[in-house]
């Protein structure tokens, strides 16, 4: 299989489900946000490895393909694995045992301090961002609702996640101090 078709050359790219869609459209902008949010993810585990943080990325990087799939098919009868309430259920799962072995915040931290954890904050800034063009894009027509419940789940996990790699690294998160 050549990395190339040539169908797409005139500005158009094909769903799963044979339809044709400019790839300015809502729902091509949507997986594309996906997959720069998997791809930011894949980063993040090139900086860590190993361990309990890579385990759970490389389960939500399964996770975004299958969601990814579930975008690019508008019929909700074409062959292609969706994204269920088991997939947000093992996000709260991994969240409420990451929460867990985290301080309180009695403040807002500014996004960094280490680089797994300052990775960590941009995936999750780009996961909301993919959030809001699902928002955008289930208010035209139909999305799986999972997926947005998913990417709201997945947006807070980021956020724990990077605040453990910091707690890892021994980095002290840095309060947000409003004058």
């Amino acid at each position: 299989m050549k990395a190339y078709t040539g169908t797409g050359d005139k500005g158009e790219t094909g769903l799963y489900d044979g339809t044709r869609l400019w790839k300015n459209n809502g729902r091509v902008e949507a997986y594309g946000e996906i997959d720069e949010l998997n791809s930011h993810i894949g980063l993040v585990r090139a900086h860590t490895k190993r361990g309990k943080i890579d385990e759970i990325l490389r389960v939500v990087q399964q996770d975004l393909f299958v969601l990814g799939g579930d975008l690019a098919s508008i019929q909700a009868t074409a062959k292609v694995p969706r994204i269920s309430r088991s997939h947000t259920a093992d996000i709260e799962q991994a969240l409420d045992t990451i929460h867990d072995q985290l301080e309180p915040l009695r403040r807002f931290i500014l996004p960094g301090g280490g680089v797994v954890a300052a990775e960590l904050h941009v995936a999750r800034s780009v996961c909301r961002r993919a959030e809001r063009r699902v928002v955008a894009l289930a208010r035209e027509g139909s999305v799986n609702s999972e997926v947005v419940t998913y990417l709201n789940r997945l947006s807070s996990l980021l956020f724990d996640l990077a605040r453990l790699a910091n707690k890892n690294d021994h980095v002290k998160e840095e309060e947000w101090i409003h004058e």
